[in-house]
């Protein structure tokens, strides 16, 4: 074993970063060793990946696609955010959103897709952040196995761990291919919804519904 795939070996789990991002020749070793590992499986299979023009080299793009993309927030830092101070002491609620959401399902590796909303009651002494980096923050967390109900946690405490704010609220609404592409092969119309609440949003049913009547709004709008 390579003295880069050996400092990987601590587990973690499948939502969770490693203790440090990986350079550039740990990358390389986990795609190199992750791709036979992808070739023996097509072989069980009798999936011709030598030959067959359509999946020759097939093995080495599921590789590096599962570690440079769909389980990149394992791998890589968490996105750089901007903050600035709250100078206007501003307290009302803001809503972002819809978020464009990928992940994949951590049980059986199927994409889920949908939307994400992110409400943040800011605090006079807390700190605002660029708009663009609450897509930067749901990109960052769905790019590891997934279940949908740690997902919107693990985005509302990063935000409110980074921020302060008085309040946050984090909704995600998707369809899980595990439901619709297998199994029951349910509708794509079908959809799960979860919410996570913090701070004085999650005692406050008044700023609770503010939220998800600012979540329908902007859900509808063109």
């Amino acid at each position: 074993m390579s003295s880069a795939l050996h400092r990987l070996r601590p587990s973690r789990r499948s939502n969770e970063a490693l203790d440090a991002p990986l350079n550039q020749v740990e990358e390389g070793a986990m795609i190199g060793a992750a791709a036979t590992k992808l070739e023996e499986l097509f072989d069980i299979l009798r999936i011709d990946h030598r030959n067959d023009h359509n999946t020759r080299d097939t093995p080495r793009r599921v590789a590096r696609m599962l570690v440079e993309e769909l389980m990149a927030g394992r791998y890589a830092e968490p996105p750089e955010i901007t903050e600035f101070d709250n100078v206007q002491r501003f307290n009302e609620l803001i809503v972002i959103g819809p978020i464009t959401l990928r992940s994949t399902c951590a049980h059986h590796l199927m994409p889920i897709y949908g939307e994400a909303y992110i409400g943040v009651l800011p605090a006079a002494d807390g700190k605002i952040i660029g708009l663009s980096k609450y897509d930067r923050i749901v990109e960052h967390f769905g790019a590891r196995l997934q279940i949908q109900e740690e997902l919107v946690r693990q985005i509302g405490e990063f935000i409110f761990a980074r921020t302060a704010p008085q309040g946050l609220a984090v909704r995600i609404s998707a369809v899980h291919m595990c439901r619709t592409q297998r199994g029951v092969r349910g509708s794509h119309q079908g959809r799960m919804v979860t919410s996570a609440y913090f701070g004085s949003l999650a005692d406050d049913p008044a700023r609770k519904e503010e939220f998800l009547r600012e979540c329908l709004a902007l859900g509808k709008a063109p």
